[in-house]
């Protein structure tokens, strides 16, 4: 499992690291790049509409919570990546690190 990297709020601002912390898209399992998928569905929502209090996920043992936000956070901000590998790889991401 790939943990978490440090991410700053300039990172989350303008989509940096986001290709530091996405997988390769050819690495990402087909589950995660097909709708409707659980996490595809929790990435989706938070990308088109946001991600408020009573939504947040619980980190899994060993993942700071805060960190995977801002990952996930920076990558969905990035206009670096296709979408399709955004939401695929955030969706990955998060089914490894929230429960």
């Amino acid at each position: 499992m790939q943990l978490p990297i440090e991410v700053t709020p300039v990172d989350i601002a303008f989509g940096g690291k986001a290709m530091q912390i996405l997988p390769a898209y050819k690495d990402i399992p087909e589950e995660f790049k097909r709708s409707g998928s659980k996490w595809e569905k929790f990435v989706s929502k938070w990308f088109y509409e946001g991600l408020h209090e009573n939504n947040y996920p619980t980190a899994r043992d060993g993942v700071n919570l805060s960190q995977a936000m801002m990952n996930i956070q920076a990558c969905l901000a990035s206009y670096e990546p296709k979408h399709e590998h955004k939401i695929a790889g955030a969706a990955y991401l998060a089914s490894q690190w929230f429960e």
